[in-house]
């Protein structure tokens, strides 16, 4: 099968998810910067999830951009990641109607997760559908950064449990990881 249809899919649920999330957002009570200051937290977890999905279309993009053809397995894994993406604007929402309380920012942390493991799995299956050293296993190699983000995601959950910030901390933390370029994807085109 062509993978143009998967992408444009997938590019498609992501746009309808970042628009979800703005429409989420609350325009200030009153026009000072004090009612702009009390929707700061929302700002920012907004923020935070707008960069997770944007990680997420990057990296799908890179990810789909080796791959030469799908299959039915790749077509159910990618709908599994976006099941979990699309949960997204549900969890930051409630985290930001209960003040960040630590149970949504634990349910965040675990959307967060769950949508790693879903990445994980169509990275599996898009390797296994090429075959072991195709295009995609080689250009991700070790792939540390898909590895230990799961065990920061869960330490951020058990840590929300302790403090909400510390979870929101540690999440941040995965997040920044990943905006430093992962040029592996890229390398490899350029070298072949």
């Amino acid at each position: 099968m062509n993978k143009n249809r998967l992408e444009a899919f997938s590019d498609g649920v992501l746009a309808i998810v970042i628009t979800i999330m703005v429409l989420e957002l609350h325009v200030p009570a009153e026009p000072t910067w004090p009612a702009l200051l009390h929707e700061l937290p929302t700002l920012l977890s907004y923020l935070l999830s707008f960069i997770y999905v944007g990680i997420y279309w990057n990296n799908h993009h890179h990810m789909l951009h080796l791959a030469g053809r799908i299959n039915g397995g790749v077509l159910w894994a990618n709908l599994h990641l976006l099941f979990w993406l699309s949960l997204i604007p549900f969890t930051t929402r409630w985290m930001n109607d209960t003040g960040l309380a630590e149970v949504p920012v634990l349910v965040y942390g675990l959307n967060l997760l769950l949508a790693a493991i879903a990445y994980y799995i169509l990275k599996t299956t898009l390797i296994r559908q090429q075959g072991r050293g195709g295009a995609l296993d080689q250009a991700m190699g070790q792939d540390w950064k898909g590895k230990g983000s799961p065990a920061l995601y869960i330490a951020g959950m058990g840590l929300s449990l302790v403090n909400p910030l510390l979870g929101i901390a540690a999440y941040t933390v995965v997040a920044a990881i990943w905006l430093i370029p992962d040029r592996r994807v890229e390398r490899f085109i350029a070298h072949t």
